[in-house]
């Protein structure tokens, strides 16, 4: 932990600073200079700062830009998605998440609850598996074919009696889901919880998102999610036509 302590202690100190010298380094974080020097070669392997020139002093890589374009991607998501969470829960009455996928799970970047809602619970931030979501699913069905293959190939835990771990079963799942364009989830994660999800796309067609809609079973039930699936894909598609996508 000493290690990751200082090598943030770097990364702080090279963007408070522009560009600093390894004697700098070693100074500011009380260690030989020969220390600091094996934390700058970890970094500059991974591109997070590099050398400037002969002159010896490092200023931040493009290492750091790729991983703070990827957060600023998510927040732009979370800030333009928010206002079609917003008039989506109110139109149906139930609770509306946005989610995108990291690696094998879904994580919740914007929820809106509908006046409907019975739960006050607060899913962003939240992971959930890809196979036992609505929204896992339709992010698992249009990931790159490696990606699925390579997920699918890990054991699926069930968390209720209707969850499905059959990679047979799950691979038709996921074919229906691209081609309906829509997923869904009856009580797969919680008992009494019903889900429905559609695909957000980027500016290059790329599924990036989903968004869904998920209520108690007794009331969002499969008759109820055919009739508000329309709406969601409207939404869904208003959203990725924000993202620059045009269908």
């Amino acid at each position: 932990m000493q290690s990751v302590d200082r090598a943030i202690s770097v990364l702080e100190l090279v963007a408070r600073n522009g560009e600093v010298g390894i004697t700098e380094i070693a100074g500011e974080l009380g260690v030989h200079k020969s220390t600091a020097s094996r934390l700058v070669s970890v970094l500059e392997s991974r591109g997070l700062v590099e050398q400037l020139g002969d002159r010896g002093k490092y200023c931040i890589g493009f290492g750091v830009v790729r991983l703070a374009g990827a957060a600023t991607e998510r927040l732009d998501l979370s800030r333009l998605g928010r206002p079609f969470c917003d008039k989506l829960a109110g139109e149906l009455g139930e609770t509306v998440n946005i989610a995108i996928r990291d690696d094998e799970v879904a994580i919740n970047i914007s929820q809106a609850r509908g006046t409907a809602a019975v739960t006050a619970h607060n899913w962003v931030g939240q992971r959930t598996p890809l196979h036992a979501t609505s929204s896992g699913k339709v992010l698992f069905a249009h990931a790159p074919e490696e990606d699925r293959d390579r997920l699918l190939g890990r054991r699926l835990e069930s968390f209720t009696e209707r969850t499905v771990t059959s990679v047979r079963q799950l691979r038709k799942d996921f074919d229906l889901i691209v081609r309906d364009g829509y997923a869904t989830s009856y009580e797969e994660f919680e008992l009494g919880l019903n889900a429905a999800a559609v695909a957000v796309h980027d500016h290059d067609g790329v599924v990036i998102a989903a968004l869904s809609a998920s209520g108690p079973s007794y009331r969002f039930s499969r008759k109820r999610m055919r009739e508000v699936v329309g709406a969601m894909s409207e939404a869904a598609q208003d959203l990725s036509a924000q993202l620059g996508y045009l269908d």
